[in-house]
């Protein structure tokens, strides 16, 4: 049975290797991640600087502050992939970078 998705703008991206919804091509943790942090922007600015529709960013809003298990474990396994590939390492990484700093 195929599972309904709650959500207007947000969707799976068949192909992708997350797992988490996306808007088109953008997931869904890029957006929310514009509206946290030292300098969050609000869902209008965020909107604006992508050209989508406001509802698009607060749908993800919601997905990712519901859905925090499977953002975690996404980043981990996307960590995971970059130290198998070696890229945490010069060239691909800053010198001075320190992953397990």
């Amino acid at each position: 049975m195929i599972e309904q998705c709650p959500y207007k703008y947000l969707a799976q991206r068949t192909g992708s290797p997350y797992r988490q919804l996306f808007y088109g091509r953008i997931r869904a943790e890029v957006l929310y991640r514009e509206t946290v942090g030292q300098e969050p922007l609000t869902p209008d600015e965020v909107a604006h600087e992508y050209d989508i529709p406001v509802e698009a960013v607060l749908e993800a809003i919601d997905y990712c502050t519901r859905n925090q298990d499977l953002l975690n474990a996404e980043r981990a396994e996307e960590e995971a992939r970059i130290k198998a590939a070696g890229r945490d390492r010069w060239p691909y990484a800053p010198k001075d970078y320190r992953p397990d700093a």
